[in-house]
């Protein structure tokens, strides 16, 4: 527990009020060259907007100034936990995303599916976001391979994600990935980052070999893989513990499900659509004090480069919207992971649009949820970790600290 539970785990305590968090995920954009306007700029965002002219507004830094942040430490950080001290990497997030049960032995990596050409170099690093359903019988081929040292078990995730998980004994997570997360490059083989991994290294490199024949007998276009985030099952204190809540997470993809389960929430998959994941946060209102609902579609639009898919993302989030507000939490907050500009189809080092509306907070001149009114907002721009002490306080959550 790190020196900011310790102090919260004190002042915090239990109360009926709701805190409602709704990530955007890769909510932040930049202007487009030919219209100057940026993607929140561009779309049509009653809600959010009336929200925004209502509430307190900001800037967030996920991890540090000029850190491009991954989803994992985007959301321990708004979370309230140190995400370099908490450091989670996405083997260990997507298996407990499809609920798989790691022991403390078990070595975790996310997959990709990828296609190469025939000298080896990948020319679709998701091979053509391969059909879910093509994606569970490659897995379901790939647990037939044996490798000595280790079991190893192939889980399909969604589209052209997976997970691997080897089983044995002294297994090491101090492994270097092979997925450069670029196009025209050659897979390297797995390397240990500390010397004393290299047998784990070995074992996972005979593994890798043995499923790229598999998959370059198959036919698909998924004719190779990239690996990703190795990564052991991390001790982490939860939101339960530290802040006497009561958390509920929805989401539709399996990796923020596993994010919510390591940090103590109970998990519910909803989707596809951002408003069935809101009517299910709805029915389950009454049961629970904070609501976890997790939004997609900004960020994979923003990665596949199209400016026009991330705006419609952003006007599919706005609608249900007015279905929370008519709920009246006594806390609501929008908020994102990282950024992730279309015009720079990656995640970005870039602050991310903030607000929160509380009958307790102070209004700014904000009139719009865009980059350029949260960044004149009266929160100014902050480290993400402090979203959580602002959300408890704003409910009621923290008593008076010291004398």
């Amino acid at each position: 527990m790190n020196a900011n539970h310790k102090l919260i785990s004190q002042v915090s305590r239990s109360t009926d009020s709701k805190i409602v968090f709704l990530v955007i995920d890769g909510l932040g954009g930049l202007p487009h060259p030919e219209t100057g306007k940026a993607e929140l700029e561009t779309a049509s965002t009653p809600n959010l907007d009336h929200l925004a002219s209502l509430s307190m507004c900001g800037l967030t830094i996920p991890v540090a100034r000029g850190i491009i942040p991954g989803s994992g430490p985007g959301h321990l950080a708004l979370f309230g936990y140190d995400p370099v001290a908490n450091l989670i990497k996405r083997g260990v997030l997507e298996a407990a995303g499809i609920g798989i049960d790691l022991t403390p032995d078990d070595l975790a990596v996310r997959g990709n599916f990828c296609t190469v050409n025939t000298e080896g170099v990948i020319t679709d690093r998701r091979a053509g976001r391969l059909a879910s359903t093509e994606s569970r019988e490659l897995c379901r081929l790939l647990n037939d391979i044996e490798v000595e040292g280790a079991q190893v078990d192939v889980h399909p995730v969604e589209s052209h994600r997976f997970v691997i998980v080897f089983r044995g004994p002294g297994l090491s997570e101090d492994l270097a990935d092979t997925d450069e997360q670029v196009n025209g490059v050659v897979p390297p083989p797995v390397r240990p980052t500390h010397p004393g991994a290299q047998p784990t290294a070995d074992i996972v490199n005979a593994a890798v070999e043995k499923i790229k024949n598999v998959l370059q007998r198959s036919g698909s276009p998924a004719n190779m893989l990239t690996l990703r985030g190795f990564s052991k099952l991390p001790d982490m204190p939860s939101m339960s513990d530290v802040y006497k809540l009561n958390p509920l997470g929805i989401a539709t993809y399996p990796m923020y499900r596993g994010l919510a389960r390591l940090v103590g929430m109970k998990v519910m998959a909803k989707g596809p659509g951002f408003e069935n994941v809101v009517d299910e946060m709805i029915a389950n209102y009454d049961d629970h004090d904070f609501f976890f609902i997790h939004y997609k579609g900004a960020d994979t639009a923003g990665e596949d480069g199209n400016f026009e898919a991330k705006v419609r993302a952003l006007e599919e989030v706005d609608a249900p919207l007015k279905k929370i507000i008519d709920l009246h939490p006594d806390v609501f907050i929008v908020a994102g992971d990282h950024s992730t500009p279309a015009i720079w189809a990656n995640h970005s080092w870039h602050s991310v649009p903030f607000m929160m509306w509380n009958r307790w907070a102070r209004p700014d001149t904000a009139t719009r949820f865009t980059e350029q009114d949260c960044a004149n907002g009266v929160l100014g721009e902050f480290p993400a970790t402090n979203v959580m002490p602002l959300a408890l306080a704003h409910a009621g959550k923290l008593i008076k600290f010291g004398a």
